[in-house]
């Protein structure tokens, strides 16, 4: 059994809303772990993501840190650096279709307009963490991913980026301020730059892809 700690607090950026990122690596059904408090994994899931050169593998090999080892050892460090990250396009592209979904229902209806908008939060993050992954700068996975990648960052201003975490921290945990029709009325306003944003993204992806060829 290894059990790491991962994400926020590895990286020194913990705040009010942070939560503890927890990793259990355990063979076979360990009643111990909840999913509530781990993100539990098996030996063999490791290794094929390790394989795979997924994205939470290389978030894990960068950003994690050993609290329990049952045999001393560090397996993480001991199996090496993943794979080349090779899904940069697949992945921009589902997280695209994520945002796309919560900015249609969004734009259709105001009863779920918190959720959409904290889905909107997802997406922009996790696609700028893979767009991340697949350019030549360092590989971001923090909250802040999408403002983090220099010239290629999300143009948008950081009242509003903090409005759409403002969504996902009241959506996933309940807390926090709530968002006013004006908060709403704010963010809807950048999703078409966003939805821009990622269109021009996924372009110098494919651009580079061809150029590769």
């Amino acid at each position: 059994m290894h059990i790491y700690a991962f994400g926020s607090i590895c990286r020194g950026e913990v705040d009010s809303f942070s939560d503890i990122d927890m990793l259990a690596i355990v063979n076979g059904r360990d009643d111990r772990f909840s999913q509530n408090d781990y993100s539990i994994y098996s030996y063999t899931r490791i290794g094929e993501l390790w394989e795979q050169g997924n994205p939470f593998a290389w978030h894990l090999f960068l950003e994690s840190k050993l609290i329990y080892s049952s045999d001393s050892s560090d397996y993480l460090r001991s199996i090496g650096e993943p794979s080349a990250y090779k899904s940069g396009l697949a992945d921009c592209n589902k997280f695209r279709e994520i945002f796309l979904s919560a900015k249609k229902s969004i734009e259709g209806s105001d009863l779920t307009e918190v959720f959409d908008l904290s889905s909107v939060f997802l997406a922009i993050r996790n696609f700028a963490t893979c767009y991340s992954l697949h350019i030549d700068v360092k590989p971001d996975f923090s909250r802040n991913s999408a403002r983090n990648l220099g010239v290629h960052s999300i143009p948008i201003d950081n009242s509003t980026y903090e409005l759409l975490e403002r969504a996902r921290v009241l959506s996933t945990r309940g807390v926090g301020e709530l968002l006013s029709s004006y908060d709403v009325g704010k963010a809807k306003m950048a999703l078409n730059k966003i939805e821009s944003w990622m269109n021009e993204k996924i372009s110098t992806i494919t651009s580079d892809d061809y150029e590769r060829i």
